[in-house]
C-alpha cells in the first residue's frame, strides 16, 4: 500500500502510517529499529532495495531522506516536504517513508525525522552517498546509536579513510570494513590451525579500494608486522600473503568468487569467498549496535604507515624509539620520536 503526501508535515505522515497499518490488517508494530537512509534521487532506488532485503532479518521503519536541489533562489527559500508512505508488501517486512526535502528544510532534516522515529528503539543512520566529514557531528548522525558510511562511494576513498580516522566517534562504521569480514575470519582461522610467528604480510587488490587498505591496516595493527599494499587488476581484494616461521600462508581470490587457501605442509583448500551485495553488508551491520573497537584500531593505524610494493619500509616495521609509544592503533607519539632522533644524532 502506498500513500502519497504533498506539502505535508511529520504529524500527517505519522497519521498516514497508522492508517496504512490498519488498512493492511497489522495495527501493531513488530519493528526493532529505525533505519534512516540519507541519499540522493539517483541512488535512492538501490539504497531502498538493499534496505528492504535487509529488513527480512531486521524488521524496521525505514526513513529515506532525499535532499532535492532547487534551481532558483525563490525555490531554495521555500520550505517544502513531500512524502511517500509504504506499508505491507510494498515495504518489505517493516514500514518505509520516502521524504523529499526542498528549500530551507534541507538544512533541518533532523526536525522532520525526529517525530518519525520509533519510540524506545535504536536508530541507525546510513549515508549511501555523500557522507559528512564527521558523521557523529551531523544533525542526523547525532540522533543515532550507529552511523554507517561507505568510503567506496566517495570520489577519493583512500583520503576518506584518513578523514574518518580523524573524526572517529564510537558507533561509526563503514561498509568497506564490513566487506572484509570473511577475509578476516579466514585469515584468523588459518593462524589458529597452524600456530606460528608472522614476520610480514602483503595485501593485493585493485587501486583505490578502501577495503584493501583497511585489511592491511588491520593486519599491521593486530600482528605488529610490516604490511605492504600491492595493486592488482581486481576485482576488489584479490590476495593476502603472510610470511611466517612455517612458510607462506596465502589466501588467493583471483575471480571475486572462489578463493584458495595455501599453507606449508597442507593441501590447498578451496574457500567460498564471494563478493557480497549491499543488502548483505547492511544486514551484518544491523546485527550489532555497540562500538566496533577493532575497526577503530585498524582505522586509526593510518594509511600512510603502509608500504606500497616499491621497497618502502612501513612505519610499523621498526621498533619504537626511546620515549616513543608502541603502536596501539592511535599512531606514534611524534614529539617523543623527534626528541629521540635528536639524541641519536647528537651521539
Amino acid at each position: 500500500m502506498k500513500i502519497d503526501l504533498t506539502e505535508t508535515t511529520s504529524s500527517k505522515i505519522n497519521k498516514a502510517l497508522v492508517e496504512g497499518r490498519r488498512a493492511v490488517g497489522t495495527p501493531t508494530s513488530g519493528m526493532v529499529l529505525t533505519l534512516v537512509i540519507v541519499t540522493d534521487e539517483e541512488n535512492a532506488y538501490d539504497a531502498l532495495k538493499a534496505a528492504n532485503e535487509a529488513s527480512r532479518e531486521h524488521p524496521s521503519r525505514t526513513l529515506v531522506v532525499i535532499k532535492r536541489v532547487s534551481r532558483s533562489p525563490r525555490d531554495r527559500a521555500k520550505a517544502r516536504l513531500d512524502a511517500e508512505v509504504r506499508v505491507g508488501t510494498e515495504a518489505g517486512t517493516g514500514e518505509t517513508v520516502l521524504l523529499r526535502l526542498y528549500g530551507e528544510v534541507i538544512d533541518h532534516a533532523q526536525s522532520v525525522v525526529l517525530p518519525l522515529l520509533l519510540p524506545d528503539a535504536p536508530v541507525v543512520v546510513w549515508w549511501a552517498v555523500n557522507a559528512p566529514a564527521a558523521p557523529a557531528q551531523d544533525p542526523l548522525g547525532a540522533l543515532a546509536q550507529r552511523r554507517v558510511t561507505d568510503a567506496y562511494a566517495d570520489e577519493q576513498p583512500i583520503h576518506e579513510l584518513s578523514a574518518r580516522a580523524e573524526t572517529y566517534t564510537p558507533g561509526d562504521t563503514d561498509l568497506s570494513w564490513t566487506r572484509i569480514t570473511p577475509w578476516r575470519s579466514m585469515l584468523a582461522a588459518a593462524l589458529d590451525q597452524a600456530p606460528c610467528t608472522v614476520t610480514s604480510a602483503e595485501v593485493s587488490g585493485e587501486e583505490f579500494n578502501p577495503s584493501c587498505e583497511l585489511l592491511a591496516m588491520w593486519l599491521a595493527d593486530r600482528l605488529n608486522v610490516p604490511v605492504t599494499r600491492k595493486v592488482s587488476d581486481g576485482p576488489g581484494l584479490t590476495a593476502v600473503r603472510m610470511e611466517s616461521s612455517i612458510g607462506a600462508i596465502v589466501l588467493d581470490r583471483p575471480d571475486g568468487s572462489l578463493a584458495t587457501l595455501s599453507m606449508h605442509g597442507q593441501p590447498d583448500r578451496a574457500v567460498a569467498l564471494k563478493r557480497r551485495d549491499t543488502a548483505e553488508l547492511l544486514a551484518e551491520e544491523l546485527r550489532r549496535l555497540d562500538p566496533d573497537e577493532i575497526y577503530a584500531r585498524a582505522l586509526k593505524f593510518g594509511v600512510d604507515r603502509l608500504g606500497h610494493g616499491n621497497g618502502e619500509q612501513p612505519a610499523d616495521g621498526r621498533q619504537p624509539a626511546a620515549g616513543e609509544k608502541a603502536p596501539d592503533g592511535n599512531g606514534p607519539d611524534k614529539p617523543a620520536a623527534k626528541k629521540a632522533a635528536k639524541k641519536a644524532a647528537a651521539k
